[in-house]
């Protein structure tokens, strides 16, 4: 019987070949962050034979972990670099956190429900990713204590883009938020250059579950 950890590392390889470098995702970065995160780790132990599969995944809640693709899209659409401090918006699996750990200072992540919160940080320890920090409140207001951050990741999709957000972005700033309505949304990337004055592109459809928050979808 093939070992345990062999099998993930052989299915994270086939995962980058066939649904990252293949869909033309090139930042070295991202690609060895997936490379090296067990996402298998993020999921239930029934559904870890498909975590590296093309698609989302329940994580309980009504939440999901994203399909490896988007992960991928929307982490290289940040263009982190190592000093970078970085806030999330739903911290769900705390998949895309430990992501972004590889390749960051620090990630300071929200989750608004307290048991993935719990789950998540339970995995974070338990793969010693130390230069996380999450918070169990409203997301939507962003962490204005800790602010500013030099890229922020919506992990959820919103119907409009916060202002609070935006005032939390350093210059120079990219931030990455799914935008639409309950149903399907658009990838925008917001940029806020030196001067303050953001510059806003659209990256394609996508479908996220609701961003739920003062300054999102009301409960």
């Amino acid at each position: 019987m093939e070992n345990e950890t062999i099998k993930y590392e052989r299915m994270r390889d086939d995962m980058i070949k066939r649904q990252i470098e293949a869909r033309g995702i090139k930042d070295n970065k991202v690609i060895a962050a997936m490379r090296k995160v067990p996402r298998h780790l993020f999921v239930s132990e029934a559904l870890m034979d498909q975590a590296y599969s093309d698609y989302p995944l329940p994580i309980g809640e009504q939440q999901t972990i994203s399909q490896p693709y988007i992960v991928a899209e929307m982490t290289a659409a940040l263009e982190l670099t190592k000093n970078d401090r970085v806030l999330e918006l739903g911290t769900g699996s705390g998949y895309q956190a430990a992501i972004l750990s590889q390749i960051v200072y620090r990630v300071y992540s929200i989750e608004r429900i307290h048991t993935l919160l719990i789950r998540a940080r339970k995995i974070f320890d338990k793969l010693q990713y130390h230069n996380i920090v999450i918070k169990y409140a409203d997301g939507t207001s962003g962490w204005e204590e800790e602010s500013p951050f030099d890229a922020i990741i919506v992990t959820a999709g919103a119907p409009d883009i916060p202002q609070f957000l935006i005032n939390q972005l350093s210059p120079n700033g990219r931030m990455v938020i799914p935008v639409g309505d309950e149903h399907v949304q658009s990838l925008v990337r917001i940029y806020k250059d030196e001067k303050g004055i953001i510059h806003r592109t659209n990256l394609g459809g996508c479908r996220f579950v609701k961003l739920i928050g003062e300054h999102g979808w009301k409960r």
